[in-house]
């Protein structure tokens, strides 16, 4: 992809925005970077790039500017409904993301891995097997750096391995995995999709190119995920916690295994839950679709620590536990943090709310009328789970992350668990789940001293 001497504009001046720019201009572009904030709200790294070149646009962009662009890339977080963008299209502009960009020129071979839960530790334990197993490797992506500040460090020989979002693939068209996994499907980002097929349209998208030669590692388990297999190009290996699977990595027992041969033992590993279980048959599959080394990978799994944020224990005070999962922006995640400790003797007071996804809290009532003390609610949604889980147990609201967690070791008792795990997003009261999860860590080890 020639890109010297074109005019570019960039949607969205967040991290991939940013980085977008700076790629373009080593490459000779003309770029604009546009974002609906106020300049002064923008981050130092953004407004940095006027000293390469970049013209900074806040607000709308002019309508003068769109009349002359050869390409626009969007960030993951804008919708591709906004006018601009709607604009340059009817005009025959191409639009793409990041990772599009990032795509055509990335070297080497590409494993991506989506869902609507589990990415982030999946995607982490998949670089490390691969790693581990002598095998050059790159993690980026919708965890760490994007993919398109990864293209001059790619090999030929490398594999880069990348989590990606529905927001992501949405805005894909050339993008090529080798191997592409999906862990689970489940209503999330109701507040930007129209209907769960949309949504789920969208994660399909990281198929799209794959040929014979490809892998597609599915969730057997999952009915949408698993009802995609008959008509994918690629090779399936599924991956299943409650089946046992000709063709692929499945628990029986306590045990893992994949053709006969037992790959870990549950108790082996670090992480918790049948979800992480899950993740973990998940990132063996796309191991073994990459190459590596059973013994290789068996040793790596069994050192695996909890990625930040991810049901992360944070500390045990008089008797009582705390553990962060911010990253449980949905329902479903919520659920699986509730299931990870349902068979734990104490109760659990759970810190959730936030900003709501429009999606039905009800999948969690049984599990909350069982295992829940206390809810102590905060953020934009707290009503409406107090409305639908209210009489499933008791519940509080939490003015702050600071009073909930007081609020929490109040009500808790030895030998209870206090998680938070939100079901919700984090952008009316924090930046982003990192720093909701950092202000619980904080607040906690507060109560430790």
């Amino acid at each position: 992809m020639v890109v010297s001497g074109k005019k570019v504009l960039i949607i969205g001046a967040a991290r991939s925005g940013i980085a977008a720019a700076k790629f373009l201009v080593e490459q000779g572009a003309i770029v604009a970077l546009n974002d609906q904030k106020p300049i002064e709200k923008w981050t130092e790294d953004a407004l940095a790039l006027k000293q390469s070149g970049v013209g900074l646009l806040p607000g709308e962009a002019p309508s003068w500017l769109l009349d002359q662009l050869d390409l626009v890339i969007v960030s993951p977080g804008v919708p591709a409904t906004i006018i601009p963008i709607r604009y340059a299209e009817r005009a025959g502009v191409e639009v793409i993301g990041e990772v599009e960009l990032a795509a055509r020129y990335l070297k080497g071979r590409i494993v991506a891995i989506t869902g609507s839960n589990g990415k982030t530790t999946t995607t982490s334990l998949t670089g490390e097997l691969l790693r581990d197993a002598g095998m050059n490797v790159q993690v980026g992506g919708n965890i760490g750096k994007p993919l398109i500040s990864m293209v001059e460090s790619s090999r030929d020989d490398g594999w880069t391995v990348a989590e990606l979002s529905s927001f992501q693939l949405e805005t894909t068209s050339t993008f090529h995995p080798s191997i592409a996994v999906v862990l689970n499907v489940t209503p999330n980002h109701m507040d930007r999709y129209e209907t769960f097929n949309d949504y789920a349209a969208a994660k399909h998208r990281i198929f799209m190119n794959q040929t014979a030669e490809d892998v597609a590692v599915l969730n057997a388990d999952d009915p949408t995920v698993s009802s995609w297999a008959s008509g994918l190009r690629a090779r399936v290996m599924n991956f299943s916690v409650k089946k046992e699977l000709d063709n692929g990595v499945f628990l029986r027992g306590r045990e893992l295994f994949y053709r006969g041969q037992v790959l870990l033992r549950v108790d082996e590993m670090k992480l918790r839950g049948l979800h992480n279980v899950e993740n973990v048959a998940a990132a063996f599959a796309a191991g073994l679709a990459a190459g590596a080394d059973v013994e290789s990978m068996s040793s790596t799994a069994k050192r695996f620590d909890p990625v930040e944020h991810r049901l992360e224990f944070v500390a045990e005070i008089e008797g009582v536990r705390f553990y962060n999962d911010s990253k449980a922006t949905s329902v479903d995640a919520t659920l699986k943090a509730l299931e990870a400790f349902a068979q734990e003797p104490g109760k659990i007071v759970l810190i959730c709310g936030g900003r709501g996804k429009k999606a039905p809290y009800a999948p969690l009532e049984s599990l909350v009328r069982e295992k829940v003390r206390k809810l102590v609610l905060i953020g934009e949604d707290a009503n409406t789970i107090a409305a639908e889980l209210g009489k499933c147990a008791p519940f509080e609201h939490g003015s702050d992350m600071n009073d909930a967690v007081t609020r929490s070791f109040k009500a808790a008792e030895k030998g209870d668990v206090v998680l938070l795990a939100p079901a919700c997003a984090s952008f009316d009261m924090f930046e982003s789940f990192e720093h909701r999860g950092k202000v619980f860590k904080e607040v906690v080890h507060r109560l430790h001293r």
